[in-house]
């Protein structure tokens, strides 16, 4: 674990490098103090934006306070991908006007100005990567083919690499084409599913095998140390109740790995 340096700058662990590949560890949303997580981790998943976008202002004292090196990514505003139907607007601060507009990559007026708020997030938080995670009601219909082309085709991006999360019941040849089309990651559990898409970048979110409450076993993490080694850089992120201890743990594994490899 790092400590103190250069003054008043946190310099964190950095992410693992195990042969050919960099595994960037580190959990969906904080787990525990701010201070604490930038000194174990390497990278984080900011899902709050999901349900609401912070401020600007706290965004950039996120990024201040972070080491220069620390990785952000983000989820994408619900507005985007979920209609307003979904109980999870209980946390989304939205006008009732723009509710009707809201979800499956409709690129209306609302939309466009949701995305463009989750860009601005996203440079202040100077993240290399945003992902959409999709409700399973975005199932594979051309009405919803068409609209994720357009949204992607349309959406400026800039450096930003864009995940998608599909949910439902999507088959793995149709998800690799729009992967390719649209130059999207796609954004798995590989315990549960192979990622369809095939760049040199993997994105895993780690829902537990069993639900929220799974415990990885050193077995499983072995395991996950094999997904990660299939591409040359990958970040996996860990969202369940003992994701702390379970992505430290992995960490300790995957920097184990380097150790005896060198």
């Amino acid at each position: 674990m790092s400590t103190l340096q250069a003054g008043s700058r946190l310099v964190h662990c950095p992410p693992v490098r195990t042969g050919t590949s960099i595994i960037n560890t580190g959990c969906c949303g904080f787990a525990g103090a701010q201070t604490a997580y930038y000194r174990t981790f390497s990278s984080i998943e900011i899902d709050s934006t999901f349900y609401r976008l912070p401020k600007l202002a706290t965004a950039a004292r996120w990024r201040a306070a972070a080491p220069p090196d620390f990785l952000f990514t983000l989820k994408a505003w619900q507005v985007i991908t979920h209609r307003a139907s979904s109980p999870t607007y209980q946390r989304t601060n939205l006008d009732a006007h723009d509710q009707k507009h809201c979800g499956h990559f409709g690129f209306n007026a609302t939309i466009r100005w949701a995305w463009d708020q989750t860009y601005a997030v996203a440079q202040e938080l100077g993240a290399p990567v945003v992902i959409f995670q999709c409700p399973a009601s975005f199932s594979p219909t051309t009405e919803h083919i068409k609209n994720l082309r357009h949204f992607f085709e349309k959406a400026k991006r800039g450096k930003l690499q864009l995940g998608w999360e599909p949910r439902g019941n999507w088959d793995t040849t149709t998800i690799a084409a729009l992967c390719r089309e649209l130059d999207l990651i796609h954004v798995v559990d590989p315990f549960r599913t192979a990622p369809a898409s095939t760049g040199k970048l993997q994105y895993f979110r780690l829902h537990g095998i069993t639900g929220p409450k799974h415990r990885y076993s050193d077995a499983e993490l072995r395991q996950l140390r094999d997904f990660c080694r299939a591409q040359p850089a990958t970040y996996c992120f860990f969202n369940t109740l003992s994701m702390a201890q379970d992505a430290q743990r992995f960490r300790a594994l995957t920097t184990m790995a380097r150790s005896i490899s060198e």
